[in-house]
């Protein structure tokens, strides 16, 4: 099985829960979580709308949903911190559209909040 971690500012990320012998959990916290949800504006509808029949990447929505990720997960991190954590494992990554009209993007992350050893 294969995993993901990274060490960010001494913060652990883990999808999975580490073996011991890379890290060893001391104590789970709970579940935490972090939420984004971002517009999508008029002039990336545009040129999302030409690159549907053009093909190609639709760099502005891809942008702006890294940013709603990075905000999503910088939530998360603060959520387990507040907890006592420093690290959160089994982290998963949700995408929805929404609104009326279909112009919200919401990015959630969830995890398990831990005490690292």
């Amino acid at each position: 099985m294969g995993w993901f971690s990274k060490k960010a500012d001494g913060f652990f990320l883990a999808t999975v829960s580490p073996p011991p012998e890379v890290a060893r959990i001391e104590r789970y916290l709970g579940v935490v979580h972090g939420e984004a949800i971002i517009g999508a504006n008029i002039f990336r509808d545009m040129f999302s709308s030409v690159r549907d029949v053009v093909g190609g990447r639709a760099g502005g929505y891809e942008r702006a949903l890294s940013g709603a990720r990075d905000a999503a997960l910088e939530d998360l991190i603060a959520s387990a911190r507040e907890a006592g954590a420093n690290g959160v494992i089994g982290i998963d990554f949700d995408y929805e559209v929404l609104g009326e009209t279909n112009g919200m993007m919401m990015v959630a992350v969830s995890g398990t909040a831990v005490k690292m050893a």
